[in-house]
């Protein structure tokens, strides 16, 4: 890409995955000749990351994952930078240094840095044959490396090891998961929807080992298997640490910017400091059903998050919308759809209506006549009209005892309910344009 040196853009993006593609697409919808960088430390275009788990499969080529055509940046007169890493912000000086010294001066940046992977602490002599799971680098480390062994130990049973498991299970290789909590994707499941999902990966000789954590990877130079708190040994050729991300807030940390868990954000993704966003895995941003700032470390939210903030950096006022934690996915055949809170606080003043028939689940979570939470598994065919009624905040006191029937959907709803869904004006106010004209013509009542 070149040296760059005393370089000065108008919109400055730090991250080049969902949140800062986003961004760029939201500013050029606004302003289409501002110079516009985004600065990358892989040296790919945008690809999906939820993705790289088809890749690992060879399910799709690097060409299929790709988020945006590789020309996304030359047709919207993008400054792309790849493979360059960010050392430090200079935010009164509306400045960034580079790896190597160069400095690169911004009107407004956009912080969309991610997550880095949680490697826990244990007895690791850093032998060939360990992996994490977060980048297409890793999917492509691990693909080049499978061959050499058929054993894998995932150590953790959330998003990323079910399902980077999946993905070498198609690709022939047996796997034990690790998961130190009781049961796995535990953060976003419920315990019937969890076992179920355990049922799915057993199904399909995946060996679910809870409750427990990796001591040790054993193996002088190469992995040959791995030590358990209580002794239990797994022989195994490579381990893949999948425990989660942590948000990579250094950047902002060393720039004084306000950080919790995450960097803090506002509800057009702003920081603490002027002319400063930050939005994706790394922003605590709002979430309704938690009436709160908090991580939502999911792709549709990064996306969405960086849309807001590039429309704001633009000059167009944004507010984030109504969103939460939603995943729809499929594992080992089965399809899950969950969102909001999946298991509410022991406390009287939520309720909470469950359905088990065939095979399938299906469980939403009221507050004061709102859903809150919601789970399906199996048939999901009505989580998306659930969802919907969630995010709008949907009075459903009329009708909740029928959200998880078979047959629930639009027609379930209060007839003016579901015509302002569908966008139909009360009766009355129906435009004359609106009317087919051959049904106008025709006497009523005939």
């Amino acid at each position: 890409m070149g040296i760059i040196s005393d370089v000065r853009t108008k919109y400055l993006i730090i991250g080049n995955s969902g949140g800062g593609i986003g961004a760029a697409e939201a500013i050029r919808e606004v302003d289409r000749v501002g110079s516009l960088t985004i600065i990358s430390d892989e040296p790919y275009p945008a690809y999906s990351r939820p993705l790289i788990s088809k890749y690992l499969a060879g399910e799709r080529t690097l060409d299929d994952i790709l988020f945006r055509p590789a020309d996304f940046y030359g047709r919207n007169d993008i400054a792309f930078l790849a493979d360059r890493h960010v050392k430090s912000l200079d935010p009164e000086a509306h400045a960034c240094e580079l790896e190597g010294g160069e400095r690169m001066a911004w009107e407004r940046l956009l912080l969309a840095t991610g997550g880095t992977p949680i490697v826990p602490s244990m007895d690791w002599m850093g032998q060939t044959g360990v992996f994490t799971f977060t980048t297409l680098d890793d999917a492509k480390a691990i693909r080049a490396f499978l061959g050499k062994g058929d054993k894998a130990v995932v150590i953790g049973g959330g998003l990323i090891g079910v399902s980077v498991t999946e993905a070498l299970v198609k690709r022939g290789v047996e796997v034990a998961i690790v998961e130190m909590r009781e049961r796995i994707l535990n953060t976003i499941l419920d315990e019937q929807a969890s076992s179920l999902a355990e049922d799915a990966l057993r199904r399909a000789d995946v060996d679910i080992i809870t409750s427990h954590t990796v001591a040790q990877i054993c193996g002088e130079q190469e992995v040959s298997g791995v030590v358990l708190e209580d002794g239990k040994e797994i022989s195994c050729d490579l381990v893949v640490v999948a425990i989660g991300v942590t948000p990579r807030t250094e950047l902002a940390l060393g720039a004084g910017i306000k950080v919790n868990r995450g960097i803090v954000v506002d509800r057009h993704m702003a920081t603490s400091h002027p002319n400063i966003y930050s939005c994706g895995d790394v922003a605590e941003a709002f979430d309704f059903v938690y009436g709160a700032n908090r991580l939502t470390p999911i792709w549709p939210n990064a996306y969405i998050g960086g849309r807001t903030a590039g429309f704001n950096m633009a000059g167009m006022t944004a507010e984030y919308p109504a969103v939460t934690a939603m995943n729809s996915l499929n594992y080992f055949g089965l399809d899950i759809a969950a969102a909001g809170m999946v298991v509410p606080p022991p406390e009287s003043s939520y309720e909470v209506l469950s359905r088990i028939a065939d095979g399938s689940y299906r469980k939403v979570v009221l507050k004061d006549d709102l859903i809150m939470g919601m789970v399906f598994v199996g048939d999901i065919d009505k989580s998306g009209i659930v969802y919907g009624l969630m995010r709008d905040r949907v009075n459903v006191s009329s009708f909740k005892q029928e959200l998880l029937d078979d047959d629930f959907g639009l027609a379930s709803l209060p007839r003016q309910l579901w015509q302002e869904r569908l966008g139909i004006p009360p009766v009355g106010l129906v435009p004359q344009t609106a009317i087919p004209a051959r049904a106008a013509e025709e006497p009523a009542g005939e």
